[in-house]
This record gives structure tokens, C-alpha cells and sequence, in this order.
């Protein structure tokens, strides 16, 4: 629109320099009324710089089978200092919407359905940004877990947009919904509530990741606390039913003596106000650096888990790679490649084979592999065949 307005500079006065920019300045507030909010997605990629390693437990139990702003705002506020802008990024967490309050919202939605698992995802894109490969994660979850509820704490697909790109699966009878999140509901009554309020108040320094990062990270232990169910990051392939899964957490790598190395929290199912929830809490309260990538994810509850005296006594399940990680983030390109001869598809079917029967799901390490192709026949492309409903995805996706 702007490039097709021409001006003469000869017959431009001051005035109208003025009025113009007032257009401009009423154009650009009008249309940022009705675009997707931001909200909270999950970010669990282990970060590609070296760390120490934890000190290691052995695996307990071996795999079964078992304020409404938008983006325009933020980049406004990403320009003026620092204090503020870190400030003012927090009104894209405060729910403004009219709708019933939070707690509501997802009392009446899990009251209306008997929910066989309760499923919780997190999104802090666009509505827009949410695609096929996303859209074929939630099928996956009800392909294999049809009885399943699933509710996607998010601002933007909390929206008409959002409902749209849901409704094929609503239609089909699949139990999903998108809820703006409350954080000070949410947060209320726990460690994560003090966390909020000293960033609120300028008392505690987000650091340079992006505060939406690190919020989703406590989002995933505070609504499973107050509600208990299954975790789940948006780029994780269910394979499983997750019906069977009690208070359990996976291992991202093990040493050659079966112990655990480091945890990830890509996955997580927890009961109901589960006493290692609050520590999770209370670690990211007492410990938050917003300037370390996976130190209040990750590595948390890596920390956490590997400083219990008595693991034994909460609890808990810790399952080895193969349950929700079974490809590494630095091997993950195999796994949308094409095979280009027989020993390629020999071990394609091969690793097929051992992912229904030992793995409850993929993790993607989405931050790897969002630019890569699925490529046809490539193990991706084979799960989304054998793993969607509506099945409108293509190789290019």
C-alpha cells in the first residue's frame, strides 16, 4: 500500500508531512488490533554449545511398551531501552481476552469430556505460523491416543484463525481446544508466582533469550501441577497411547553403563501436584539466567533429578532415549532423508520397526530440522502416512 503512494516533493509542506505520518500512525494501530496475538510455545532443543556433564543415575526402570499486543508492539518495544521493553514484552502474557477466566476454561473443557489422558502443548507463534507439520503432531496424539484431550495454551490460536485450523479435527470428534493462558492464575500459590512478580517489577533480569522461551518452560510444570496430564513440545511424533505413563520424565542420553547423562523436558507426565513439579519451580525461581540457552529447561530438571538424595522416594520413572528421544539432535537430517539404496532402505525399515515397538514417540529437535524437507520414503515421511488423519500433508512441508 505505502509503495504505491507518490508524493511531489516540491508541493510537500510541513503539514502535510504531518497529516501522513498521522495516517500512518492510525493505519498501522487499526490493523494491529486484529492481528494474532503472541503466546507461549514450547522450546526444549538442547543448546549446541558445550556444557558440563551431570553426574549420572542409573535409569529406574527400563522402556515398557507399555493485555493483547501484537507482534508489532514487540518490536517497538525491542527498540527502546531495555528496562522497559523487558517490561512491557510481559503484556503478551496477561490475559485480557473477555472470554470466561482461565481456570474455567479448562475445568469446563476437561469436565465436558472423559478424558482418558489429559494432553497440554504450548505456542507462542502466529496462528499463521502454525502448519502442517505442526497440524500432523496433534494428529499423530489422536491417532494414537483417541480418547485423549488436548488443550494448546496459546494467545494467537486462542483465535477464529486458530479455531479454522483445528476445526477439521473438532469436526471429526477429536477433543482439541486452544486456551489463552493466565500466568498469574496459573502461577498462583507457587514458586513460579515470586519469579513473575520480580520480573513484573524489574527485580530479576529476563536476560537475552527471548522471555517467551523461558516462560514456556515453567508453563509446562506449573499447568501440569495444578492439573496433572502429559506435556508435550509441538514437534514431538506421538506413536503411542500414553494412557499407561505415570509420573515419568526421558533421558536424552545415557553412557555406555545405562545411566542417565542429561534429561529433557520435551516430555513430561506428572500427577497432580507432584512434589517434583514444585522443586522444577522452585529451581527455576531460585536459579533463572536469561542469558544461558537450556539452563531453565533442560538442564533444570537435569540439575534437580540428579541432586535427590533418594530418587526412589517421588516416585518417578525416568525412561532411556529411546522412549521420547530415539534420535539425536545431531543425527535428526537422517531421519527425512530419502533412502538412496537398498541398505538405506533396509535400515529405514529396520529403525521403523524398533520405533513402534520401543518408542512412545520422535522428538524432531525442531530448532535442527525446521528448514529440512521431508523427503519421500524418508522415516518423517513414512510416519505421516501411517500416523495422520486428514492427511493433507505433502514431501515439501
Amino acid at each position: 500500500m505505502l509503495d504505491s503512494l507518490r508524493f511531489n516533493p516540491i508541493k510537500l509542506n510541513i503539514f502535510s508531512i504531518i497529516t501522513f505520518a498521522l495516517i500512518i500512525l492510525v493505519i498501522i494501530s487499526t490493523d494491529s488490533l486484529f492481528s494474532d496475538n503472541l503466546s507461549v510455545h514450547s522450546v526444549a532443543d538442547v543448546n549446541r554449545s558445550n556444557h558440563h556433564e551431570l553426574q549420572t543415575h542409573k535409569i529406574s526402570e527400563p522402556l515398557k511398551s507399555t493485555s493483547s499486543d501484537d507482534q508489532v508492539w514487540i518490536k517497538i518495544t525491542e527498540k527502546i531501552t531495555d528496562e522497559k521493553g523487558r517490561i512491557q514484552e510481559l503484556k503478551v502474557f496477561e490475559s485480557t481476552n473477555p472470554t470466561p477466566k482461565f481456570d474455567s476454561r479448562i475445568g469446563n473443557f476437561f469436565g465436558r469430556y472423559q478424558c482418558k489422558v489429559q494432553f497440554f502443548m504450548t505456542w507462542i507463534s502466529p496462528a499463521k505460523s502454525f502448519g502442517t507439520r505442526e497440524f500432523f503432531i496433534i494428529e499423530s496424539l489422536f491417532k494414537t491416543n483417541p480418547s485423549g484431550c488436548l488443550i494448546i495454551l496459546s494467545n494467537s490460536m486462542d483465535s477464529r484463525y486458530g479455531y479454522r485450523i483445528l476445526k477439521p479435527l473438532i469436526e471429526r470428534g477429536y477433543r482439541v481446544q486452544a486456551i489463552t493462558p493466565n500466568l498469574y492464575s496459573l502461577f498462583n500459590n507457587t514458586p513460579s508466582e515470586i519469579w513473575l512478580n520480580d520480573i513484573k517489577n524489574g527485580k530479576r533480569d529476563p536476560g537475552e533469550i527471548p522471555l517467551a522461551q523461558n516462560l514456556s518452560n515453567l508453563i509446562r510444570l506449573a499447568v501440569l501441577y495444578k492439573y496433572g496430564g502429559v506435556y508435550l513440545d509441538t514437534d514431538f511424533i506421538v506413536l503411542k497411547d500414553f494412557s499407561s505413563l505415570r509420573n515419568s520424565i526421558g533421558a536424552q542420553s545415557i553412557d555406555l553403563n545405562g545411566n542417565w547423562t542429561r534429561l529433557n523436558n520435551a516430555v513430561l507426565v506428572f500427577d497432580k501436584k507432584h512434589p517434583l513439579l514444585y522443586m522444577f519451580m522452585e529451581e527455576f525461581a531460585l536459579t533463572f539466567d536469561g542469558n544461558r540457552w537450556g539452563h531453565n529447561g533442560p538442564y533444570l530438571v537435569s540439575r534437580v533429578v540428579d541432586r535427590l538424595e533418594k530418587p526412589q522416594d517421588f516416585n518417578f520413572t525416568i525412561f532411556p532415549p529411546m522412549a521420547f528421544y530415539p534420535v539425536d539432535w545431531t543425527r535428526v537430517a537422517r531421519f527425512f532423508a530419502r533412502p538412496n539404496d537398498q541398505n538405506d532402505k533396509k535400515w529405514v525399515e529396520v529403525k521403523l520397526r524398533q520405533l513402534k515397538r520401543e518408542a512412545y514417540g520422535v522428538h524432531l529437535w525442531n530448532r535442527q530440522s525446521s528448514r529440512i524437507k521431508i523427503e519421500e520414503g524418508s522415516i518423517i515421511d513414512r510416519l505421516i502416512s501411517d500416523q495422520c488423519i486428514v492427511c493433507r500433508h505433502s514431501n515439501s512441508s
